[in-house]
């Protein structure tokens, strides 16, 4: 069961793997009332373990780093179950990215450029059980959401023509994988990635990356 939120500042884990940013972050946030940064890390593997070990109420969250990226690391720290909430903040802002965070388990997104001020807002408001987006990152969901619903899956003989590796892709894909964490779990890279998708959509005549995931799910590739 999620624990209970506790009385006092919050409890804020910075993680991002440029240590200038990390230092900026702990700086400006141990500077504002009411927070308290609980400490640092540079990858998602070392989060994950800070997050079981120190049980801070708010993860700021980079996405892009070495090992185990963001997106893997929100889906570890959502699975610990400690109610923990996380604020990613990132310098990406297209579907690939923000999508599968949120599927993930983001309560917010915001982007590098953002003011400082409103990182502090953001994290306040996550910690209240709400949701904060970067208004360009609001568009981009508020797109997605508004689209017709994807048409149905093909029938499952279509999967016959994917090779072994398309299937593994499209398996990721229905994780909410985004191109970048699909090549770092493939150790391939994003130009090999986009090339087995393309020949995905084109195999199975799907319109796009949604469908593809939706596909997946309801076949059963999924964890598999």
């Amino acid at each position: 069961m999620p624990e209970a939120r506790r009385a006092g500042p919050i409890r804020v884990l910075v993680v991002d793997d440029h240590p200038i940013v990390r230092q900026g972050l702990r700086s400006y946030l141990s500077s504002r009332d009411g927070i308290e940064v609980v400490g640092d890390a540079g990858d998602g593997e070392s989060a994950v373990a800070l997050v079981a070990d120190l049980r801070p109420d708010v993860v700021l969250m980079d996405l892009a780093m070495p090992g185990m990226g963001g997106l893997a690391a929100i889906r570890a720290v959502t699975g610990l179950g400690l109610g923990t909430r996380i604020l990613v903040l990132t310098s990406f802002s297209s579907q690939d990215e923000v999508i599968p965070a949120i599927q993930a388990g983001a309560a917010g997104y915001l982007l590098k450029d953002s003011a400082p001020e409103e990182v502090d807002r953001a994290l306040r408001a996550v910690h209240n059980g709400e949701g904060r987006l970067d208004p360009a990152v609001a568009a981009l969901v508020m797109a997605q959401v508004a689209r017709p619903d994807p048409a149905p899956p093909r029938p499952s003989d279509a999967l016959h023509q994917l090779t072994p590796r398309e299937t593994e892709v499209l398996g990721l894909l229905g994780e909410g994988l985004s191109n970048r964490a699909l090549a770092e779990r493939l150790f391939v890279s994003e130009k090999t990635v986009k090339t087995h998708v393309s020949s995905i959509l084109a195999k199975l005549g799907l319109a796009d990356r949604t469908q593809a995931a939706l596909y997946a799910v309801h076949h059963g590739l999924v964890g598999t």
